[in-house]
């Protein structure tokens, strides 16, 4: 929540840029060698049950916060998940048999109602901006941020697009868009975040509760594999302590 791409995006929630929210796109991850060909970029354990391994117990987690704080409430879940490289070598030359998801795709129905796309693997080539890439679309318009940058495109700047399968596509989609300027210095997000906290425990102001944050990890997280084992929506229940 404290990079510049994430917060970049929030100003612009705060600026009332949007308007009201059509669909949500999340897209992340990368290919992590499987140890033969070149050494793999995540440890072993990622890819062990017992270890606590998993990409969905991994990742959607973060998910869940960032939605929560910027997306929009996450109000039941549709999910499927995949093994797409079932053998690899560990830190020490062995190999062993993976147990757990490297590949999970997602939607998520929002409060709003509004729907989110997600996907998330460790097992696919990155041909976008980022590793991690979000769009919002809204009827004023729309943007897409990574970890660091984020551009938009206002409804008024909206392009006419065309389809023609005769001829390759003419527009350059890309050039379309606007990027937002970087107008906060950079801060190490780890450490704002910690900033944070000190500054709301020492001041005695409202804070999320943190076995709150880490129960609504696993709730999306054993929502997304049993959707996978019984194939159909889950919703999630509201949480409190």
């Amino acid at each position: 929540m404290f990079l510049p791409g994430l917060k970049k995006l929030r100003k612009l929630y705060d600026g009332g840029y949007f308007g009201r929210v059509l669909s949500v796109r999340l897209d992340f991850g990368w290919w992590v060698f499987d140890g033969e060909f070149q050494a793999s970029q995540r440890p072993s354990w990622n890819y062990k049950r017992a270890a606590g391994g998993g990409l969905i117990l991994d990742m959607f987690a973060h998910w869940r916060y960032v939605f929560d704080r910027l997306l929009g409430p996450i109000a039941a879940v549709s999910c499927r998940e995949m093994t797409a490289q079932p053998r690899r070598i560990d830190e020490a030359g062995k190999p062993y048999d993976v147990d757990v998801e490297d590949h999970a795709f997602a939607i998520f129905e929002l409060e709003s109602g509004a729907i989110a796309q997600v996907s998330s693997s460790w097992a696919s080539r990155v041909k976008r901006d980022d590793l991690l890439q979000i769009q919002v679309d809204r009827n004023k318009g729309s943007a897409v941020c990574g970890l660091h940058r984020c551009f938009i495109q206002p409804l008024a700047a909206t392009p006419r697009s065309f389809f023609d399968p005769e001829r390759p596509q003419a527009a350059v989609f890309d050039e379309e868009w606007q990027e937002m300027p970087t107008l906060d210095p950079f801060k190490n997000s780890y450490r704002e975040g910690w900033e944070l906290f000190l500054r709301q425990v020492a001041e005695d102001g409202p804070f999320p509760s943190p076995l709150l944050e880490g129960a609504k990890g696993v709730q999306l997280a054993e929502a997304c594999h049993r959707s996978h084992r019984e194939r159909r929506w889950v919703d999630l229940e509201a949480l409190t302590l």
